[in-house]
């Protein structure tokens, strides 16, 4: 059986107040391409399917046309929810759509979904585990919460399997590399799933991390994202994974190239440098653009100037800050008296070099009135 693996398409995401439906709906053409290049039977899509709980309209769109393309050419596609979707939407008419092949667990039902396929070799039986917090199993940690799920299933069945899986998965502790498009924070290894747990499956197709890799020695791969959504993925190739299956335990995995609308790309040099046509003409100027500005001198709208020649320019640094320590803080005198929200956009910025979002922001001003209890904050 022959399948791609992707995951954390993050529908309807915008970097840096650009937004990605355009880039998004390039990349899932490409997707649908080689779904019908390659002749595979199904597509697995391993969570994060939209950027947030209650996406945009027009990522909702997105995703109506992907599937529908899906099923015209006769595919199955295989869907669980990551952390940044809400179950129940991803949900929505799961039981309608599993009768035209598209197979959804977006709510865990004190039960995984089981979706068998056969071959000239027997039965494959991909298992979907939707993202959930530990709670939602009597789990303190996601570890446990993964160890429970698959404690209550029956007894490893005969013929092959593969589990879908959206978690933090580890090696041995080891854990997986991550870039800045990550917006989760691990702490004490409480989001670790030790991928010894998966000793029973033949492949596990994983989302949650942007990066493609693969976790320990085993068959436990991260597809990651289908596009790269922070400026340190710059450079990367980001690929899909194509696997095979025949006999118990004969695996093979194959990385697809994929290519961007636009390409997230890194220039470094004075102003006059950058505006040089010879050096615009070296690449796509319609590239997603961070312009590292070497000028010693104050500029004046250093990026509505570089947006003349590079229109989809998403950041400057100026690196005539480095080396100064905390720049972005003007003293912790001054830091004292700032909200709990103030604080928090200033250690955003500074951390991710941008401006938190209005729903980040909304749940910071949320807890910020109960720690303070209550009081307008």
């Amino acid at each position: 059986m022959r399948f791609l693996h992707t995951g954390d398409l993050h529908l309807g995401k915008t970097v840096n107040d650009f937004s990605m439906i355009s880039d998004q709906r390039y990349i899932l053409e490409q997707i649908t391409d080689m779904v019908k290049k390659e002749a595979v039977q199904a597509l697995v899509i391993a969570g994060d399917v939209y950027d947030r709980a209650i996406p945009p309209s027009e990522a909702v769109t997105l995703l109506d046309d992907f599937l529908t393309q899906l099923v015209k050419l006769g595919v199955s596609v295989l869907l669980i929810s990551g952390n940044h979707d809400s179950p129940e939407r991803v949900g929505f008419a799961e039981e309608i759509l599993k009768e035209k092949g598209v197979y959804i667990a977006g709510v865990y039902k004190e039960g995984l979904k089981k979706v068998a396929f056969f071959d000239e070799y027997g039965e494959v039986t991909f298992v979907l585990m939707p993202f959930i917090k530990p709670a939602a199993v009597g789990a303190r940690t996601n570890g446990e919460a993964v160890e429970k799920m698959l404690a209550a299933e029956e007894k490893k069945e005969e013929g092959r399997r593969v589990l879908v899986s959206h978690f933090f998965v580890t090696d041995c502790g080891r854990e997986p590399e991550l870039s800045d498009g990550e917006t989760t924070i691990h702490v004490g290894g409480l989001d670790n799933v030790e991928a010894s747990l998966f000793d029973g499956f033949d492949y596990v197709a994983l989302g949650h991390i942007h990066k493609p890799q693969r976790i320990g020695e085993k068959q436990v791969y991260y597809a990651g994202a289908p596009l790269a959504y922070s400026f340190s993925e710059a450079g990367r190739t980001k690929t899909v994974n194509l696997v095979e299956i025949k006999g118990e335990g004969e695996v093979s995995v194959k990385q697809l190239p994929l290519k961007p609308l636009h390409e997230m790309r890194k220039i470094r040099g004075r102003m006059d440098e950058l505006m040089a046509e010879e050096v615009a003409e070296a690449a796509d100027r319609f590239d997603y653009i961070q312009a590292q500005l070497t000028n010693e001198e104050e500029l004046i709208d250093p990026i509505g100037t570089l947006r003349n020649v590079y229109p989809n320019i998403m950041q400057i640094v100026l690196m005539k800050n480095e080396g100064r320590e905390n720049p972005e803080y003007e003293s912790r005198a001054v830091e004292k008296r700032k909200s709990i929200p103030e604080l928090f956009a200033g250690f955003y910025q500074m951390v991710r070099n941008e401006e938190p979002d209005e729903e980040r922001m909304e749940i910071i001003l949320e807890t910020a009135k109960e720690t303070e209890g209550g009081q307008e904050i």
